[in-house]
């Protein structure tokens, strides 16, 4: 039998209902309700839940079975991809352009879907978990030109990804890569992508059951990881070592 959607009060610190309670037609469907703080935004990604809505919707809160995941070392790209990859000049680089990178997937346009769901109201959300050291943006380059981009949020040693685009061909794919091939080699195994789509499964992604990725993300986001800009950190790729 289906549950009842919960409702979700104003109170910066109320509780979400157990991930388990989700509904299962539209699956993972959750809570609606509540706000965009960066408190309440952290208090969901910790616990396996991210916020999903169109213009006119009332903020709705999901955890969907199974969860839809990369491992860091196994984004797969084809030997045609790498082969370009051999000759790109692109650079890979990070959170020089957050606010590009989330304004270009609002504005891109995506198979089956009509208007975007980062509204104004998500957008300075996630602008504020990146003036706090929480969320990130991967830019790929060519020159300066923006060509391609993945953001998301990171607590502890845990990359739960928010949208991508790309601005020409393969560049929402570098980005991943890159994105991949970082976290890799700090120790992050995992990058969230929420939900099934065939692009994610063509690049690699896997199925795990919502329990598992709980399980998984209640132990890295407890590492004790400092919530900071990743620029330095994350230095610069030529997109060719990704082939």
């Amino acid at each position: 039998m289906n549950r009842r959607l919960v409702w979700l009060s104003e109170e910066a610190d109320a509780t979400f209902p157990p991930v388990d309670t989700a509904m299962q037609r539209p699956d993972g469907l959750l809570a609606a309700g509540g706000d965009l703080s960066s408190k309440r935004l952290l208090s969901a990604y910790r616990h396996g839940i991210f916020p999903w809505y169109s213009d006119g919707q009332p903020i709705l809160w999901w955890s969907p079975d199974p969860r839809v995941n990369f491992r860091t070392d196994g984004v797969r790209l084809s030997s045609r991809f790498r082969r370009w990859l051999r000759r790109s000049t692109w650079l890979i680089r990070a959170d020089t352009a957050f606010e590009d990178v989330i304004r270009a997937c609002a504005s891109s346009s995506r198979d089956g879907q009509d208007g975007t769901w980062i509204t104004a109201e998500m957008e300075a959300a996630y602008v504020a978990l990146h003036r706090l050291g929480h969320a990130h943006s991967v830019e790929v380059v060519d020159g300066e030109r923006l060509v391609g981009g993945i953001y998301g949020v990171a607590i502890g040693r845990m990359f739960f990804g928010e949208s991508m685009f790309s601005g020409e061909s393969g560049g929402s794919k570098v980005a991943l890569a890159g994105l991949a091939h970082r976290l890799s080699e700090w120790g992050w195994p995992l990058i969230d992508a929420q939900v099934e789509n065939p692009h994610l499964m063509s690049l690699g992604a896997e199925r795990m059951s919502r329990r598992e990725f709980v399980t998984y993300i209640e132990a890295l986001t407890s590492i004790d990881e400092p919530a900071v800009g990743w620029q330095t950190r994350f230095g610069e790729l030529t997109a060719s070592v990704l082939a």
